[in-house]
């Protein structure tokens, strides 16, 4: 670390590496994880272990170990998180009072959507992630392979098996 300019362990450098990177890896992990509060702390671990070991680290390796040790917090959360995540309650809870659909027609309304979310869920992760990129945040595959360093046809291919399985799993609606 002859040139502390290019060292992660220069404040400076750090800050600029920071501000450029952080945003861009939180989205990443709000995507890939599906919890924003979730990805806003695991960037700010990652940082900090970054920080703690920026003599190891020099500033052209860094991107990719913050998103290593970023990804792996991430995937040691979800983990624990697994069991939850199947049985947790998505739907949010609609007064029926206030409503003028029948009873009927919010009950079939909260199944349906029990389903999709359930359904969502079990998606294999890279699926799960590419099918909300790009319907829930209107990404073009374009720019998920991007995201993702892979190419458009993998992002499609994903995207294909995401919507065939949500489709054997709800049907055709």
């Amino acid at each position: 670390m002859s040139d502390s300019k290019n060292s992660t362990c220069d404040e400076q450098a750090f800050d600029h590496f920071f501000k450029s990177h952080a945003k861009l890896l939180r989205s990443y992990l709000y995507y890939k994880f599906g919890d924003l509060d979730q990805a806003e702390d695991i960037v700010q671990d990652a940082f900090i272990k970054l920080w703690n070991n920026c003599a190891k680290v020099p500033l052209d390796k860094a991107k990719s170990y913050v998103y290593t040790v970023a990804t792996n917090l991430g995937i040691s959360i979800a983990r624990h998180q697994q069991v939850k995540f199947k049985h947790q309650n998505y739907i949010t809870q609609r007064k029926t009072d206030v409503t003028n659909e029948s009873p009927e027609f919010v009950m079939l309304e909260k199944e349906y959507m029990e389903k999709l979310k359930n359904a969502i869920a079990d998606l294999p992760e890279r699926q799960r992630e590419v099918f909300l990129l790009s319907r829930i945040d209107k990404k073009t595959y374009r720019e998920i392979a991007e995201l993702s360093n892979v190419s458009v046809k993998a992002i499609e291919k994903l995207m294909h098996k995401a919507l065939l399985s949500l489709r054997k799993k709800i049907g055709d609606i």
